[in-house]
């Protein structure tokens, strides 16, 4: 969305502050300093402090109860407050229009680019408003240019910087929900990816995976060799996961799991082809890799995503008890039975 609010949390914090904060400069410098106190200025400046004052506490101390197109609107009602307290005072002085810097570095910190252009071209008006009346055309033209470029230049600085950052932090994100060797999904991140799926009502199925005789691997030829190895199941999963809600995940160890929408058939049928896939693989130092895999389904063998970790756990024992190599589908549960495998 392109005028979405990013990190709301921030934005209430920067309101809360700069409004407290320039409660203060405010009266300083529209009361204390000037000379002449006419009375329509004081009680203008009296309520703009008020105002400031009321609303930063209240930004602060209760930010929930704000609508959230108050974030959105702030830039602009300070921009407004600014150029007439200015136009109102007749003053240019460079003093007054760093004021506009505030609206500005909260557009281009927390609004999208198109708002922050919009917050630029209000606050250049209203800057030329003053300046032109104030300075006349020649200086007036001068500090006008000279202000605007200097916001200008600012917003694009804390733009880009803002970016970056949060290219960075989707990168961290996405490292902290991958494994490293294989660049599939980890543990926390599968996790969150089988509740999120439970939300739905389509058919799951749930694929539990070991790597037959892995210990050996590693044993006999080394962590390099079962790291190959690991990488090659990986892949053969990813192969596998054709739909976009389809997610691979390595667990721990040589210990894999992939979640898909498919009702029984589909799952045996994925199941073999991975297997299949695997098993093809012969440029391994140790040879041929077996899989076993346990799979469960829901609504057939779980209501829950904590039954369907339980179910197909179950079922992959099943499967390396039964021999290893081969692939055991569990049955709905029973008192005195839950899970059965299948050749």
């Amino acid at each position: 969305m392109r005028y979405q609010l990013r990190d709301e949390q921030g934005a209430t914090r920067s309101v809360a502050y700069l409004m407290l904060a320039a409660a203060p400069v405010v009266f300083l410098t529209g009361i204390v300093l000037p000379d002449t106190h006419p009375v329509p200025w004081v009680v203008a400046i009296s309520l703009t402090i008020a105002f400031m004052a009321v609303g930063g506490l209240f930004a602060w101390k209760r930010p929930q109860s704000v609508p959230r197109v108050f974030w959105l609107l702030v830039p602009f009602v300070a921009v407004g407050t600014i150029a007439g307290l200015n136009l109102a005072s007749h003053d240019a002085s460079a003093g007054s229009q760093l004021f506009y810097l505030w609206p500005v570095l909260y557009a281009a910190n927390f609004l999208s680019h198109r708002v922050t252009a919009v917050i630029l071209a209000l606050v250049s008006a209203g800057h030329a408003s003053v300046a032109f009346e104030v300075r006349g055309p020649s200086a007036g033209l001068s500090d006008w240019v000279s202000v605007t470029v200097a916001l200008s230049l600012t917003a694009i600085v804390v733009a880009s910087l803002r970016n970056r950052n949060d290219r960075l932090r989707e990168v961290l994100e996405s490292q902290a929900l991958a494994d490293p060797l294989t660049g599939v999904s980890n543990r926390r991140s599968f996790d969150l990816e089988l509740e999120r799926a439970f939300a739905s009502n389509e058919p799951l199925a749930l694929m539990t995976i070991d790597i037959d005789h892995f210990k050996s691997v590693n044993d006999t030829w080394g962590h390099g060799v079962g790291d190959r190895a690991i990488q090659v199941v990986a892949s053969c999963l990813r192969t596998a996961a054709r739909r976009d809600t389809d997610v691979v995940a390595r667990l721990g160890g040589d210990e894999f799991a992939l979640l898909l929408q498919a009702d029984r058939l589909n799952a045996r049928r994925t199941a073999d082809e991975v297997r299949a896939a695997v098993e093809a693989v012969d440029d391994l130092p140790c040879g041929t890799l077996g899989l076993s895999i346990g799979i469960a389904l829901r609504p057939d063998h779980a209501a829950t995503a904590d039954e369907l970790r339980i179910a197909s756990d179950a079922a992959l024992y099943e499967a390396k008890q039964g021999g290893r190599g081969r692939t055991a589908m569990a049955h709905p549960p029973t008192p005195r039975h839950a899970v059965s495998a299948a050749g």
